[in-house]
């Protein structure tokens, strides 16, 4: 999952969720400067205020080992 495809996902709940960026910032206890910076994509924002609002909105990160032959990655070289 890249930045911009999280965000994506983050806009999309919010949305369902009735949700202003503000409201969602104030929720999460984050500003909503840190919101549209999510939801555009930011690659370096900090982790743990990401999963604050991804928490507010009932979204949860899952770490799985990723099918390095489908990425192309090829462990034996």
């Amino acid at each position: 999952m890249t930045p911009e495809e999280l965000g994506r996902l983050v806009r999309q709940r919010r949305k369902t969720s009735a949700l202003r960026q503000q409201e969602l910032a104030a929720l999460a206890g984050v500003g909503s400067r840190f919101v549209c910076e999510l939801e555009n994509g930011k690659a370096t924002l900090e982790l743990g205020r990401v999963l604050r609002v991804m928490e507010t909105l009932g979204l949860e990160l899952e770490i799985r080992e990723r099918d390095w032959q489908r990425s192309g990655f090829d462990a034996g070289t």
